[in-house]
């Protein structure tokens, strides 16, 4: 069928418009697409979208949604090219990606690409992606009216955005390898328990004590679609990060350091990318790796870890020398920590190195609460070492201005707790280290 052909086809009013070896492959993106846009979108080849976009039918769009199949990927610059060009028309541009591998996925996202959704597509998936596309516009075009200056067609990149935090500088110091850090992930095992919380404020308080003498410190954001970091320290998101990410298993020590950023208290952050990812962008073998890279350059590693279990928690958990599990006092918390348990012991993985932290736990007076977490943890066979107390509003709006709470609340008591566990962590590290502490 010859362009011309197909182009008539297409309703007069197009708002989105989809891009596909065989649109019938996709059914169910037909679906959504109908139910979203109704008559107001058609479907075009790869090989015709670039022509398409330089005509007058094309003037109206405002999505491109893109159809990608693991059989179209001989074609992957040409893919990459009409999201350029999509981009510089103003687009949103949604990459659909049906059993593609991380790196294609990446290097799609890297040409620009706005969202990516997986298929086939969870329900209402497409309408929460265009409505997140529409107030991102929407922002962008305000805030540009009230700087009074002309609205880019394009969108800006994300470091630029109206909004954004400053790029904080990089570590300061050259990458020498050596060092032997103690690696310490964070991970909630149940959403919303707090592990960004606990996270990010331990690792704050760790390159307070550490700077006494000299400890490097680092917090990496493993959640590669929905980490806090960057919103909680108030960090920019940078496209570096992606790269890095994306070439992981030939990257070195320096371009680690150089992915990361320092806030003013001297912790070095790795944020999550710029663009929301598939969690398994890295492989097992990658993020050995990058855990190896870090361990050699920093004192301690904390890691804030996604809720889901993917292939390289493997990784994570084989290098960590302790590895905090949060809950909270509820069913679904006590039924995933029985799941996390069944599924490493069933793979032969140390889950003894699993540390638990009971996220607002009731007070000294609550007799009745502390009896349910006796009960909890005799029925979960489980230890739960650390009690954190509720923080309050206090700490929704240290996140909200993207500051720890060492600098927003310091007498908090979930803050003094944090504190004193990171002390109790490098107090126990440079005692078993005291000799190479000297000869450092």
């Amino acid at each position: 069928m010859s362009n011309v052909a197909i182009i008539e086809t297409l309703p007069s009013a197009l708002v989105a418009c989809t891009v596909s070896r065989n649109i019938e492959e996709f059914e169910i993106l037909i679906d959504a697409m109908e139910e979203t846009f109704g008559e107001s979108w058609g479907d075009i080849p790869f090989e015709d979208a670039q022509a398409f976009l330089q005509q007058s039918e094309s003037v109206g769009l405002r999505f491109m949604v893109l159809a990608v199949s693991a059989a179209v990927l001989v074609d992957l610059d040409l893919i990459a090219g009409i999201i350029s060009m999509s981009k510089a028309r103003g687009l949103g541009v949604i990459v659909l990606s049906d059993a593609i591998s991380p790196t294609a996925l990446h290097k799609l996202m890297r040409a620009g690409a706005d969202d990516f959704l997986p298929y086939p597509l969870p329900e209402d998936a497409l309408d929460d992606a265009i409505v997140r596309l529409e107030a991102k516009f929407a922002a962008e075009e305000a805030a540009a009216i009230a700087a009074q200056q002309p609205v880019a067609l394009a969108p800006p990149a994300a470091d630029s955005v109206a909004g954004q935090p400053a790029v904080a500088p990089g570590p300061a110091f050259q990458a020498k390898g050596d060092r032997d850090g103690v690696i310490l992930p964070v991970h909630g095992l149940a959403g919303g328990v707090g592990s960004s919380t606990l996270a990010i404020n331990l690792a704050h308080e760790m390159a307070l004590i550490g700077a006494a003498d000299k400890s490097r410190v680092c917090l990496l954001d493993f959640d590669f679609q929905f980490g806090n970091v960057a919103t909680y320290l108030d960090l920019p998101r940078r496209d570096v990060v992606m790269d890095f990410l994306g070439d992981a298993a030939l990257s070195d020590s320096d371009a680690l350091i150089g992915a990361m950023q320092t806030t003013k208290d001297g912790l070095h952050v790795l944020t999550s990318p710029s663009d929301m990812m598939p969690l398994d962008i890295v492989s097992a073998a990658d993020m050995g790796h990058i855990l190896d890279l870090a361990r050699a350059n920093f004192d301690y590693v904390i890691i804030d870890m996604p809720t889901a279990i993917v292939a390289w928690t493997e990784a994570v958990l084989s290098r960590a020398h302790v590895y905090f599990g949060v809950v909270e006092l509820d069913l679904r918390s006590a039924q995933n920590v029985l799941r996390m348990l069944r599924a490493l012991k069933a793979e032969g993985l140390p889950h003894e190195k699993l540390r638990y932290a009971l996220n607002r736990a009731p007070g000294f007076t609550d007799l009745a609460a502390k009896s349910r977490v006796k009960r909890m943890a005799e029925s979960l066979d489980i230890s739960i070492e650390l009690y954190l107390p509720d923080g309050g509003s206090a700490v929704a709006q240290a996140n909200d201005q993207g500051l720890p709470l060492a600098s927003t609340a310091p007498k908090n008591p979930l803050r003094r707790d944090i504190q004193k566990l990171a002390k109790s962590l490098i107090d126990v590290n440079t005692a078993a280290n005291s000799p190479a502490k000297a000869k450092r």
